[in-house]
């Protein structure tokens, strides 16, 4: 009776366990792509004559958690000279 609960309440820790594990995989899955994003823009938007944003890590986050007006926000602050 008692191997019975134990076993029970260890099945619930790994199920609630592996319940948190996948939600974080899929955070941080979210989090790069959105990065690869950022980046691909960048180096778009690089090779326009006119603006010229460098590329790293601070950049990339700018444009990957702040898509299209991440990068809006990072020409702007470029052309301003503010970057």
């Amino acid at each position: 009776m008692i191997s019975t609960i134990l076993i029970g309440i260890i099945l619930a820790i790994i199920v609630v366990g592996l319940i948190i594990l996948f939600k974080a995989t899929g955070i941080i899955v979210k989090i790069l792509v959105h990065m690869g994003f950022g980046l691909i823009l960048l180096f778009i938007m690089d090779l326009i004559p006119f603006v010229h944003i460098p590329i790293n890590i601070l950049t990339v986050l700018v444009a990957g958690f702040g898509g299209f007006i991440g990068v809006i926000l990072l020409i702007i602050l470029g052309v301003l000279g503010l970057y």
